[in-house]
């Protein structure tokens, strides 16, 4: 019954979005506008399908229905409960399931959201689009990544599980879902940017259009990256939380274009400036998420993260060069119409700021590109293998970090068009104490290192002129001033400035020591005691693990285990950590503990507590950022221009009404 399940809802999937796709494009080629408005029911049915196939290969996974060469390969009945539910996106068919029925709820929310609207050739082009990419996936699906492939299971057939990496932390069961709501939800303003172009409507209506689901997108790829890092930290037993691993980059390469295309849709929007920067970045994003799906998926990539070999890679890959070849021709052909009716006045402006932040995130996705994809282009041109490490990442990415730390202390305070040399005096005086505050801390409490204190002191300042925002807008309008784009960001910016002074101090401050215990005996780790205070095994439903039971500092007991799953054939490591505002210690068992001595390694690492919270601080900045309120028809021509929330100073002169203008 899973099985019929399952591939009548791939195939409605994959029926509907076709021929979705199909009545948009008659609809707009006849100028039919009652055709293009059955898109709702197209997407109806699109969703539809893909609920159908989850719930179908849930169902399977839960019974145990081994008939599904899916949960043949990956499910178990040992698997707990918790983890079994995950294994629908642990395997390459079923993340493939995930991406299509993420996607499908992100349709028709675009259909539900602009309904009023169906009519509109720039609606119906960008449904076009999203119809296209779904009908791909879920070609994928009925093809090469089957997820309800038959399997002739023997009597008393078990499988094996999932790989136990991915059982044994509960981030597992969040982390994917989340990147993917990300990760798709792209999708929605590279597919308006596409009706843009297609259109010729390159005004700022679509910009507006589209602004809520591009910060929802990047604030989930924002959450997702972050649960990721806290995973790698909790579970892999390194003590690190982000090594530029390959799959890891192919989720921050477009959360790089992303960032860089929240900053400088405001110029459009305010001053109809950098329109071909915008489009790039948008189109940009969306092409690197597939990018990143096809090193994920396609078995290029030796990574933790990579899932095996497969048919799919060719099929990602000339996808990617489809989106690449169609968006570069569209931008090529609307060339003429995409000259900016302003420019940038003085270098002491926020576009101006706005530019530079443009290039420096491009020349990092470019650096991050290029560490990752070009030991495969090397392998495929004469079978070498190269390896691009941490030390090429750290040292291209430290001064572009500096870079943009000093951005973020400036462009806040800029105006728009030109900034005298006495606002600009007045606006960071106060930013400007804030780093030397943070620089003279920094000293006192031991911090030593050009780069580390130029980060912290860099840091204090970028604090300081987000702080000086946040003060000023709630002085107006109380704590509701916290909500709308430019307060929002100053959130944001607060938890990136916490994540970049995390990252610093526990890069440049920790130590490592590796020692072999007995019980009862004890050793010194960067001024901390750990004692080994006994070993203890227990069977679980899914594996053995044998724990080393460790006090720190003559406190709580902590205990780094040994998981063996599989009747011994496959053993990983589970840290333990100690939690502090000021510090971490971390404990890691290097082997299984044999004749009551065990190997510890013991890592101190400064601040980490501060990555995680700056993480959710950057998450709970977005959604405060995206809703702003009420606000008039973005796609409108006639609507009045978008008031700019937070302006401190109003412009000299008033702004052309460019929302929704036409070309």
């Amino acid at each position: 019954m899973n099985l019929a399940l399952g591939r009548f809802g791939v195939m409605l999937g994959l029926g509907a979005s076709v021929f979705g796709a199909v009545a948009i494009v008659v609809g707009l080629v006849q100028g039919r506008p009652a055709l293009r408005r059955t898109s709702w029911w197209y997407a109806a049915f699109t969703f539809g399908g893909a609920a159908v196939a989850f719930v179908a290969m849930e169902r399977a996974l839960i019974t145990r229905d081994f008939s599904v060469a899916y949960v043949a390969r990956n499910g178990s009945s040992r698997t707990p409960p918790l983890y079994n539910f995950a294994t629908l996106w642990a395997a390459l068919e079923g993340s493939i399931l995930l991406w299509a029925f993420v996607l499908s709820g992100y349709l028709i929310a675009t259909v539900r959201k602009f309904r009023a609207r169906l009519s509109d050739p720039l609606v119906g082009w960008a449904l076009l689009t999203m119809f296209v990419v779904a009908a791909f996936f879920f070609a994928l699906m009925a093809t090469a990544a089957n997820p309800f492939e038959h399997f002739a299971a023997p009597a008393g057939y078990d499988g094996p599980g999932p790989n136990p990496l991915l059982q044994n932390h509960p981030l597992m069961v969040i982390h994917p879902p989340v990147l993917y709501l990300g990760y798709v939800g792209f999708t929605v303003p590279f597919a308006f940017a596409v009706a843009a172009l297609a259109t010729g409507r390159l005004g700022e209506g679509w910009l507006v259009a589209t602004r809520r689901w591009t910060l929802i997108a990047w604030g989930f790829l924002t959450l997702g990256i972050m649960l990721g890092a806290w995973w790698s930290y909790e579970v892999l037993g390194w003590g690190g939380y982000w090594a530029w691993d390959p799959v890891e980059n192919a989720s921050f390469l477009p959360w790089l274009t992303g960032t860089a295309y929240l900053h400088s849709v405001m110029v459009q929007e305010r001053r109809g400036m950098l329109r071909v920067w915008n489009l790039s970045l948008v189109c940009a994003t969306f092409a690197l998420t597939i990018l990143g799906t096809f090193l994920t998926r396609s078995g290029v990539l030796e990574s933790v993260h990579a899932f095996s070999d497969s048919l799919i890679g060719p099929l990602l890959l000339a996808f990617f060069g489809v989106i690449v070849a169609v968006t570069c021709g569209l931008v090529a052909w609307r060339g003429p119409m995409l000259r900016s009716p302003g420019r940038i006045d003085a270098v002491r402006s926020r576009e101006a700021a706005f530019l530079v932040n443009n290039l420096l995130f491009a020349a990092f996705a470019f650096v991050v590109l290029l560490g990752t994809v070009f030991p495969l282009i090397v392998e495929s041109l004469n079978g070498e293998r190269l390896t691009v490490g941490e030390p090429f990442f750290d040292t291209m990415a430290m001064p572009i970090g500096l870079a943009l730390l000093f951005l973020m202390a400036v462009a806040p305070v800029l105006p728009w068009r030109k900034a005298s040399t006495e606002t600009l005096a007045e606006r960071l005086h106060w930013p400007a104490w804030a780093g030397v505050a943070a620089l003279v801390l920094s000293v006192v409490v031991g911090a030593r290192g050009l780069a580390p204190l130029l980060g912290f002191t860099l840091g204090g300042f970028a604090a300081g002129a987000a702080l000086r925002q946040v003060v000023l807008a709630t002085r107006r309008q109380g704590w509701r001033g916290l909500v709308g784009r430019t307060n929002g960001g100053m959130i944001v910016h607060l938890g990136v400035i916490l994540v970049g002074v995390a990252l610093t101090a526990s890069q440049s401050y920790s130590s490592e020591r590796r020692v072999t215990l007995t019980e009862g005996e004890s050793a010194v780790v960067s001024g901390h005691t750990v004692e080994l205070v006994g070993i203890e095994t227990e069977e679980l439903e899914a594996h053995t693990e044998t724990r080393a039971l460790v006090r720190i500092d003559g406190g709580q007991v902590y205990a780094p285990a040994v998981q063996r799953f599989g009747n011994g054939t496959s053993t990983i490591g589970t840290p333990s950590v100690r939690t502090g505002l000021t510090e971490d210690v971390y404990l890691a068992l290097l082997s299984d503990p044999e004749g009551g001595e065990v190997e510890l390694r013991v890592i101190v690492q400064p601040l980490i507590v501060w990555l995680w919270t700056g993480g959710g601080l950057m998450f709970f900045g977005t959604f405060l950022a995206a809703f702003p309120g009420r606000r008039r028809d973005p796609l409108d021509p006639t609507s009045a221009p978008v008031p700019v929330e937070g302006t401190e100073v109003p412009d000299p002169e008033p702004e052309p009404a460019l929302v929704g203008a036409e070309p």
